[in-house]
């Protein structure tokens, strides 16, 4: 299935070092597009959610930011939007 990937990120120190890890995990930018990202899984969705954010939550620790939010489409299945909580250092369901 294909997988839709676009984060809202600000104060991202490195963004040079935050896509080379994306892109390692099979994530690729999408032609024309800030932060947005393509690739493909073969992994149930639950799976792949959760690797999606470590994927995401890696790349944000190396690369340095303020604050992040992300949002995905699995196949067909959109999903909600997640922020980055710096606190428990993990990305939480958000409202918006």
């Amino acid at each position: 299935m294909k997988v839709i990937l676009v984060v809202d990120v600000e104060g991202l120190n490195d963004q040079v070092v935050f896509e080379k890890h994306l892109k390692k995990e099979g994530f690729t930018p999408i032609l024309g597009e800030s932060f947005a990202y393509e690739g493909d899984t073969t992994t149930h969705l639950f799976s792949t959610r959760a690797f999606i954010m470590e994927v995401v939550g890696k790349a944000l620790d190396k690369s340095g930011f303020l604050e992040c939010r992300i949002m995905f489409q699995v196949g067909e299945n959109p999903m909600e939007t997640y922020r980055f909580d710096t606190s428990l250092k993990e990305f939480v369901l958000t409202n918006a």
